[in-house]
């Protein structure tokens, strides 16, 4: 049977709200409540939480997270993951960040489900946009699917343009997709990842995942109802002690 390990990439120097994995949420640090819903993942082998800063790691250690420290200059969860795969085991590993607190254990289970029926070398997660304003976002990353499943392109512009019609009906008229941030990888991806050059594609979209599509690489898509509730703010962070 194939194994299955789940990092939790964790890192403090965070530019909009510093030290957020860290800060309280309902009496335990964020990044506790995103360990223990990682738990929960029934396919999942084993959880191991990546971070740069011993503070941070001292405090997982202290709710029993098993830690790998991993170095500051790495610019991405992904980036962070590829830099001790040779410390981790497993053939499929799943990148859940730090600040998503109420993350769903049954959708993790979903995106394993799907890369072991497939063997895709990367699995992610879709919701439906419901909402026009959503779909014209430049922060919300819309994906359009192939008829398989496949993820074709990730963009922060509205795609596909409906020709003809106007935006405001565009909604009404299909399904469109928001990228929800979740990965999965197989394991030659994520030990190749060091060696796929950045694009010009994932710079002009400053959208990681570009990276591995400009390279050949395909996504699987599993479609959610879960939408993110990352803290990147202080008024995420009221949101979601709101929420908790």
């Amino acid at each position: 049977m194939p194994s299955v390990t789940l990092c939790i990439p964790a890192r403090i120097a965070s530019t909009r709200l510093p030290r957020k994995v860290l800060l309280d949420l309902g009496g335990k640090p964020v990044v506790q409540h995103v360990w223990e819903r990682a738990k929960q993942v029934r396919q999942a082998d084993r959880v191991v939480l990546l971070t740069d800063s011993e503070e941070v790691a001292g405090v997982a250690r202290g709710f029993g997270a098993e830690v790998l420290m991993t170095d500051p200059a790495c610019p991405s969860g992904t980036a962070r993951m590829a830099s001790v795969i040779e410390r981790l085991p497993g053939d499929f590993f799943l990148n859940v960040q730090g600040d998503e607190p109420f993350i769903q254990p049954d959708l993790l289970d979903g995106l394993i489900t799907r890369w072991k029926e497939t063997k895709c070398p990367l699995v992610t997660a879709v919701s439906k946009i419901h909402a026009t304003e959503r779909l014209l976002a430049t922060s919300v990353v819309k994906v359009v699917r192939a008829e398989n499943g496949e993820a074709i392109y990730f963009s922060r512009s509205p795609i596909p343009h409906l020709r003809g019609v106007d935006p405001a009906e565009w909604v009404t008229r299909r399904d469109y997709w928001v990228h929800v941030g979740v990965y999965g990888y197989d394991r030659a991806t994520l030990a190749g990842y060091a060696q796929l050059k950045a694009t010009e594609l994932e710079a002009v979209e400053s959208l990681e995942q570009l990276r591995f599509l400009a390279h050949g690489l395909t996504f699987q898509t599993v479609v959610t109802d879960y939408h993110p509730v990352a803290i990147d703010t202080p008024e995420d962070l009221e949101a979601a002690r709101k929420m908790m």
